[in-house]
């Protein structure tokens, strides 16, 4: 695997970073504000809204420049508003530059997969793909706990330096190191083609329903962890250390699947799969070693989703490859809200031991979309559009 990929997956590793990280540092942010925990929360909620929003936008604003410049400048950004959010007065003004924020890392999680994918070839597009989302997935385990830790010893405002810091230097190593794309300027994303084909808006519906089926639990997984399993709620820390590590896993797993078994198989596999053990999880909940074990199988299927839905759009829809994955970054911030709300609702309505069985309906309805979508697409290697 070209090294050169690695710093890409570093780039979305810092980039991923930056939407969680108000999570660990919450209480420090609304009090250094003076405002209420609420309203602070909601820094993380307008983050994800643009980065839905942003990802689609940036290919057609981009389509006339060249990659490695573009990467270069949604980095600046990345940069600056990260600076602009150390230095707020206000709230208004950390929300402006969560804003830009956002908009710079949906750039870059973009730019950097059509660029791995570029470097890696055909053959290893799959596991190109799968490391970039390690890099993403990474950033919920490892980047949080360690934003947690500078703000405890520096102050919330030192986690935005830092991460502008990293950006600095994962931006001055690409300078130096990313070949200039071989890419032309394009023409306007096939999006309306795109959306024309049954195949890949059922590919889309996959990543949705399957990761708003991990966020019904996911989303509530302490308080399931502690009252249908029976943990002690001060060893939920290492447990969500452990599910992490599986996830960041995962996102590589998927990808090497892809290139093993082809991306119309792995489509079909990895719902299944990530069903079947959430189906498990409910009669395991009363055994915590076991229930260990399988969430940590849950964690890892869950983050093989992504890289697998990519390689499929990639090879069933070389024409829209582009359109197809910016649009899946959206996708897959919907499948995060749709499930987060559902996941509340069934925990308001009823209680955590519902949670399992409430993600399995849309895990299931994912089956169903995998098969839709692996309908009627050819099994062999496509060279998609995104080629150089």
């Amino acid at each position: 695997m070209d090294p050169r990929i690695f710093l890409l997956a570093l780039a979305t590793f810092a980039t991923g970073t930056a939407e969680n990280i108000v999570i660990g540092i919450l209480p420090d942010v609304a009090a250094g504000l003076g405002v209420s925990l609420g309203l602070a929360g909601q820094l993380t909620a307008v983050f994800s809204l643009t980065f839905a929003l942003a990802a689609p936008a940036a290919l057609v604003l981009t389509r006339r420049m060249e990659r490695k410049t573009i990467l270069a400048l949604a980095l600046a950004l990345f940069i600056a508003s990260n600076l602009v959010a150390a230095l707020s007065p206000g709230i208004a003004v950390l929300f402006a530059a969560r804003v830009a924020m956002a908009a710079a890392s949906a750039t870059v999680c973009l730019v950097a997969t059509m660029l791995a994918v570029e470097l890696a070839g055909p053959d290893r597009r799959g596991r190109a793909i799968g490391l970039i989302f390690m890099g993403i997935s990474g950033s919920m385990v490892l980047g949080v706990p360690a934003g947690m830790l500078i703000s405890s010893l520096f102050g919330w405002r030192s986690v935005f330096v830092a991460l502008a810091l990293l950006a600095v230097l994962i931006l001055s190593v690409c300078q130096l190191f990313l070949p200039v794309s071989g890419r032309r300027p394009r023409d306007v994303p096939g999006y309306r083609r795109h959306f024309g084909a049954l195949r890949l808006i059922s590919g889309q519906l996959v990543s949705i329903l399957m990761i708003g089926g991990h966020f019904v639990l996911f989303a509530y997984l302490a308080p399931y962890a502690v009252d249908a399993v029976g943990f002690d709620a001060d060893k939920l820390v290492p447990i969500f250390v452990t599910f992490g590590a599986a996830g960041v896993s995962g996102g590589y797993l998927g990808g090497w699947l892809t290139d093993i078994v082809t991306p119309r198989t792995a489509i079909l596999v990895v719902p299944l799969a990530y069903l079947a053990v959430l189906l498990a999880i409910p009669a395991a909940s009363s055994m915590p070693l076991a229930f260990l074990g399988l969430m940590m199988v849950w964690a890892c299927i869950s983050w093989m989703i992504s890289p697998v839905v990519q390689s499929f759009l990639i090879s069933a829809g070389p024409d829209t490859a582009e359109a197809g994955v910016s649009l899946n970054l959206s996708a897959m911030h919907v499948g995060v809200a749709l499930g987060t709300a559902i996941g509340g609702l069934a925990l308001e309505r009823g209680s955590t031991a519902a949670l399992p069985w409430t993600g399995a309906v849309l895990a299931a309805l994912a089956v169903v979309a995998s098969l839709v979508a692996a309908w009627r697409v050819a099994d062999k290697p496509r060279r998609p559009a995104i080629e150089v």
